[in-house]
């Protein structure tokens, strides 16, 4: 599917990516938005960063353009999707330094949460418990000063434990709401 949807800075900047069927991509001012936000929170660039619900991989490609050292997990259980996330790491050359697997997020919150840095959530928003699952099992898999943000559609939002988790920003664009948040010591 030919879209508007870019790598918006960084090593990849201004190559499109190709979305899965289907796909609800966070829009381009908002990852930018996004991104300014949590460089402003980032004492050091990430390591490993997990994107949950890859959909088309934007999140993930974007780190991977703007970490030079970072790895990146990329998972979805959609086939559409695995297949999409494939061919845009394929088209900027940075297969090397990702991983791509069919696999449900909260199923595979201890396998890929226990050594991320960051982890993005975007679980689809006709099923927000998806996302809510997520953030309680990543609570206890998840190193102390872990950061997660999480995308959530207005209208539908949940506030995490602030016992497990340090709120940093909470903003909204459009219809989108994003917690950027910190795992507790």
């Amino acid at each position: 599917m030919d879209s508007k949807l870019q790598i918006i800075s960084g090593m990849y900047r201004g190559r499109k990516l190709v979305l899965p069927r289907g796909a609800r991509p966070t829009q381009n001012r908002a990852r930018m938005a996004l991104f300014n936000m949590l460089t402003s929170i980032l004492d050091a660039a990430p390591r490993v960063v997990w994107d949950a619900f890859a959909g088309s991989g934007a999140f993930g490609i974007e780190c991977l353009s703007r970490f030079a050292d970072a790895r990146v997990v990329l998972t979805d259980v959609a086939p559409d999707s695995i297949r999409a996330v494939r061919q845009n790491l394929a088209a900027i050359g940075a297969d090397a330094r990702a991983t791509v697997v069919q696999a449900d997020a909260v199923g595979a919150a201890a396998r890929f949460g226990a050594d991320a840095d960051l982890v993005f959530i975007d679980a689809p928003y006709a099923d927000a418990d998806l996302g809510r699952s997520l953030v309680a099992r990543l609570g206890r898999v998840m190193q102390p000063g872990a950061i997660v943000i999480w995308e959530q559609e207005v209208g539908h939002e949940f506030t995490p434990d602030e016992n497990v988790w340090e709120i940093l920003r909470d903003k909204r664009y459009g219809r989108a709401r994003f917690v950027i948040m910190r795992r507790r010591g």
